[in-house]
């Protein structure tokens, strides 16, 4: 029997000084069994880093189906117009995924980010549509000690750097911009 996903919900309280975008939302994260904390935290970070008041952004089934990010926006027509991946994926991937969509974003993260970005981006130069996105290791390990069942995260971005609050603690996250 196959092992099922566990659901955290999250309310959170963004606000994003970059984009000058405040507000609250409540969301639901299917965790499936052989993700970590420290990716589903990513995932929250980056819908907080790119939800707007289109309410369009979604996760999607990530881990489960392989034909989907982790977040995307879809337009009404059901059109791709974002495409949001997180950790270290494939280089024919993203450029199958820069053919479906109008933005592709990638937010690496883990040690191994800089050399995995060392040895793909000479195949995705060609990619005009992609924006590329490493966040440090001390803070998405930080960010996953926040990690719980039912979660209130107050995440304030200024100057690529997002703060992140909870009951559980905080986490310091700084966003640097590969390509």
């Amino acid at each position: 029997m196959a092992l099922r996903a566990t659901i955290y919900k999250a309310d959170l309280h963004i606000a994003d000084n970059d984009r000058a975008y405040y507000a609250s939302h409540s969301v639901t994260v299917a965790r499936h069994p052989s993700e970590t904390d420290e990716r589903m935290m990513v995932r929250l970070l980056a819908f907080a880093l790119y939800v707007d008041d289109s309410e369009s952004l979604v996760f999607t089934k990530g881990l489960s189906e392989t034909d989907e990010p982790d977040l995307w926006r879809l337009d009404l027509t059901g059109a791709i117009t974002q495409w949001i991946e997180t950790g270290l994926p494939d280089e024919r991937r993203i450029l199958k995924a820069c053919g479906r969509a109008n933005e592709v974003v990638v937010i690496a993260y883990g040690r191994n980010a800089q050399l995995w970005w060392d040895g793909v981006k000479s195949k995705l130069s060609r990619a005009q549509n992609l924006q590329v996105f490493c966040v440090d290791v001390e803070g998405t390990q930080a960010l996953a000690a926040l990690a719980a069942r039912k979660m209130v995260l107050n995440i304030n971005t200024t100057d690529a750097t997002a703060w992140v609050s909870s009951e559980q603690g905080e986490a310091s996250v700084m966003v640097s911009r590969l390509a």
